[in-house]
């Protein structure tokens, strides 16, 4: 599906700070000049085409909940085979092949962290393959989405705090009822409120405070990148001093290629990486031009590194909030 200038219009500016309000597609439907439900049919149109996912929250690691990224190294002929029990888990939210001998790389997300064992345990009992988990330690920089009107939204290094984030029960309930996405209705939080027997003002206030303490990291539209011409996905990595990763780290968050930067564990002999980029491009050179300009920038090019561009990804979700156990 080729996106319309009023499709992409609409994905480029409501990919953050999506409307918490009583009718947010009359407010969002104001910069197209379209009423709420042309808006709403559009998004539907965009959905159903596959150029975004859902309209909803990217919540950070390991604030309501649990999870971590995880490789496998996979013997070939066994590819497919092993990447659809992977996927078959319920709490697996990615699942990509990558250029690497670890080829299969994927993420577990969910409520509890005893939920994120059990399932990775299970993929290594079903598959028979050994699995390096490799959560987060630090959070750089988390996603800001993708620019398609030629400007991007400013970054400020490294990412905002969680640490005002005051729980409260709801929370997950209301995230699990919109893990899937908000409805795509006049008044989506009124639809959401029912279902939970809430009211509408609480579950507006709670996902403005889960906003407001960076718990939500992104309210809006989830694209599917490769669909919008984003189809150098690049996961580049480094072995970099522990004395040192803070400030490459910043370095590597502000520049507008890097949509991720995260800490991360070694694991050696098979993973001696610390520190993760995510640049999506929309081609291989493009990606290599941008991770060329990050070691220039950071002084880096001679420090320990590699580039994981995925090769097919087999599954992309938001995280499970509605599920506890970690197997099907």
């Amino acid at each position: 599906m080729t996106p319309t200038p009023t499709e992409l219009s609409l994905i480029d500016r409501w990919q953050h700070d999506f409307p918490l309000v009583e009718k947010p597609f009359t407010v969002v439907g104001r910069s197209a000049a379209l009423d709420a439900q042309e808006t709403i049919d559009v998004f539907r149109r965009m959905q159903r085409g596959d150029l975004i996912s859902r309209i909803g929250a990217v919540v950070r690691p390991n604030t309501v909940g649990a999870s971590t990224l995880a490789a496998m190294q996979v013997p070939t002929d066994r590819l497919e085979e092993v990447a659809a029990i992977v996927s078959r888990e319920v709490l697996v939210t990615h699942n990509y092949e990558r250029e690497h001998d670890l080829n299969l790389w994927f993420v577990v997300a969910g409520i509890h962290p005893y939920a994120v064992a059990a399932t990775i345990q299970s993929i290594e009992e079903r598959c028979g393959v050994a699995a390096i988990a490799l959560p987060m330690l630090q959070a750089y920089h988390l996603g800001l989405g993708f620019p398609l009107g030629g400007s991007r939204r400013q970054k400020n290094g490294a990412a905002s705090s969680a640490g005002e984030y005051h729980p409260d029960p709801r929370d997950r309930s209301i995230l699990a009822a919109i893990e899937n996405g908000l409805p795509l209705v006049e008044q989506p939080y009124h639809a959401v409120a029912d279902r939970l027997a809430l009211d509408q003002a609480v579950v507006i206030s709670r996902l403005e405070h889960l906003v407001a303490a960076g718990v939500v990291t992104r309210f809006g539209c989830v694209v599917r990148h490769d669909k919008l011409g984003f189809r150098a996905n690049a996961m580049a990595v480094w072995d970099i001093p522990d004395e040192a990763i803070d400030g490459v780290a910043a370095t590597f968050a502000r520049h507008p290629a890097v949509t991720l930067c995260y800490l991360r564990p070694r694991r050696l002999p098979l993973w001696p990486y610390n520190l993760f980029c995510m640049v999506h491009a929309k081609s291989r050179p493009d990606a290599y031009a941008a991770i060329d300009e990050l070691n220039l920038l950071a002084d880096t090019g001679l420090k320990r590194q590699a580039v994981l561009f995925s090769k097919r990804c087999f599954k992309q979700r938001g995280a499970v909030f509605s599920r506890g156990e970690g197997a099907n």
